[in-house]
């Protein structure tokens, strides 16, 4: 992940990261610290905003609402993610290009494709104000031209399914060991009807080896 995005991310919401797109870390495992949650098979994410970093004074972030603004009095990264929805609403920008990346497991990330911030909003949550932001699943590379990968991540892999993928697989690539540049890959593939749905159809490959399979039926 931070070779792919050539930075060390140091905090899970990151506008405009990449000059031209911005950059979430997700997570929706047991005990993960904001309520993310993953829609429509994969195609919609609802992401909440963060907390206020500890202070001094401040023992827990969680019994304040989410900052909008800094102490000085500029835009948090709440704010600047919170702004351009609300841009793209009144019709003023077009939707934020996001590239979001998933941790699975401990040190663990995946990269879960590009998605279009189309909306924000605050609600109550525990007593406190949070924000709330939705994305939905690109069909462009962020540039207007229509993306390989976006088209790949049509064929969406639930979280859990990849959890217990990578678990089985040992996070290795299944033909050579590789543990660098991995992919979960269709063993039967999905435009020859294998199912997503299922860990005994997916595998872990590292890239050499996904791309010499591509549509292949091993």
């Amino acid at each position: 992940m931070c070779n792919e995005e050539k930075v060390n991310l140091q905090r899970g919401m990151n506008f405009r990261l990449g000059g031209s797109y911005s950059v979430i870390l997700m997570s929706i495992r047991r005990g993960a610290p904001y309520a993310d949650r993953v829609e429509e098979d994969g195609k919609v994410l609802v992401y909440e905003g963060h907390d206020q970093p500890k202070v001094k004074g401040l023992n827990d972030p969680k019994s304040i609402d989410q900052p909008m603004q800094n102490s000085s009095g500029s835009p948090t990264q709440n704010g600047l993610f919170y702004e351009a929805a609300v841009a793209r609403k009144r019709g003023v920008k077009t939707a934020e290009t996001v590239r979001v990346y998933e941790k699975v497991r401990p040190g663990i990330w995946v990269y879960n494709g590009i998605f279009d911030l189309v909306d924000a909003w605050i609600e109550e949550s525990d007593g406190r104000r949070v924000f709330k932001f939705r994305l939905e699943l690109s069909g462009t590379d962020g540039t207007g031209k229509k993306s390989e990968v976006v088209l790949e991540h049509s064929r969406v892999i639930p979280s859990a399914v990849k959890r217990e993928v990578w678990e089985r697989d040992k996070g290795r690539c299944r033909i050579c060991g590789n543990t660098e540049n991995l992919h979960f890959d269709h063993i039967i593939p999905y435009s020859k009807g294998g199912s997503s749905l299922v860990a005994d159809n997916i595998q872990l490959l590292c890239a050499k080896h996904n791309l010499e399979k591509r549509d292949k039926i091993e």
